[in-house]
């Protein structure tokens, strides 16, 4: 006992025994510096190949890369854009509108649904209104369109329409150009159908479809003429059940009225037909009617004169959203703005002289 007791005393109270070496606490050990993760760089021309191939991902992930504010991917955009150009303009492109209730969407899905059943790769750009809070899609075209979104000659795009004239989001042209370059044969743009400014869309499709609903009396009435000019097709929508008389009487109103509008395009009288996407009846008169649209203005070259008109357009259309953009992103020009907006809402000077004052 007291060999032990002497043993303690000398070691003392603690008895530590030797550790491990090395830096297995991590003490030894410098922390690893925090790197932010380098974004994937993209491979356009694997891009190109994948969307020329008919990849829906890949599809989609170009209409992303087109729709970024990204400057960087901006030009990646229009790089991609320029190899895919030349597989582009194959398509019918068929803009669709009518007065909010028509059934645009539950149209869309039915005819494009028939359409994929005949063989054609259809794809949907659907224009949602857009939140004033988010900027995003209110509405989601592609929780509304289920049965079309799933069959695989189809691919549906719902966009928000950022408040662009006519409800048709600002890079809708390029994204329709993508579309052809991956194969679709038919494009269907849906519009948020708020009326003023159809001409937008109508710039940019080959054929215009406006939905209506039966009572063209009282149709009629709330309906402007200038949308009824610029439509190639009319269809009496929701012509089931009880509803189908009052649509073939819609039908009859309608062609009358047409008779005395000015075409909408050359050489090719606007037509007016019911249908039913409820029942799936009247869609394939309408697909005959806009075939027979094709075959009528290629064969009086309207078809590719308008085409170019509508590139015209577009580019002239980019240069004033340039010129704005540009203006506004300037800082002196933000500043002498609101200068000079503050001096008109004082009324010190009127909104005239402050645009004398401001481009002076």
């Amino acid at each position: 006992m007291e060999r032990n007791e002497n043993l303690h005393k000398d070691r003392g109270a603690l008895n530590v025994r030797n550790g491990v070496e090395g830096g297995h606490d991590g003490m030894t050990i410098k922390p690893k510096k925090f790197r932010k993760k380098k974004q994937d760089e993209i491979d356009i021309s694997q891009l190109v190949d994948e969307v020329r191939s008919g990849l829906r991902t890949s599809l989609s992930k170009a209409i992303t890369l087109i729709e970024s504010s990204n400057e960087e991917h901006k030009e990646q955009a229009q790089k991609l854009l320029q190899e895919l150009l030349p597989y582009t303009g194959q398509s019918i492109r068929i803009g669709i509108t009518g007065v909010p209730g028509a059934g645009k969407s539950s149209f869309i899905e039915a005819f494009g649904t028939m359409l994929c059943s005949m063989g054609k790769k259809v794809a949907v750009l659907a224009i949602d209104p857009s939140s004033s809070l988010s900027g995003g899609s209110i509405l989601g075209d592609k929780t509304r369109m289920e049965e079309l979104s799933r069959n695989k000659s189809a691919f549906v795009r719902p966009s928000p329409s950022a408040g662009t004239l006519g409800g048709v989001h600002k890079k809708s042209r390029e994204t329709m150009l993508l579309c052809e370059a991956a194969g679709y044969d038919v494009i269907l743009i849906e519009t948020v159908g708020v009326g003023q400014s159809e001409t937008y869309v109508r710039g940019m499709v080959d054929f215009f479809l406006l939905l209506v609903l039966t009572g063209a009396g009282d149709e009629l009435q709330g309906m402007k003429k200038g949308i009824m000019e610029l439509a190639d097709g009319i269809v009496v929508h929701k012509s089931d059940g009880d509803n189908i008389q009052k649509a073939r009487r819609t039908v009859r109103e309608y062609l009358q009225i047409l008779h005395f509008l000015q075409p909408a395009t050359p050489g090719w009288m606007s037509k007016a037909l019911p249908a039913s996407s409820l029942e799936k009846t009247g869609l394939t008169e309408i697909w005959e009617m806009i075939c027979q649209f094709e075959q009528t203005i290629k064969a009086n070259d309207v078809w590719e004169t308008r085409r170019l008109q509508q590139t015209k357009e577009w580019f002239h259309t980019m240069i004033r959203d340039t010129l704005i953009d540009s203006f506004f992103q300037n800082s002196n020009r933000k500043s002498q703005v609101k200068s000079i907006e503050e001096s008109i809402l004082r009324g010190e000077i009127t909104v005239t002289q402050g645009i004398y004052k401001l481009f002076s």
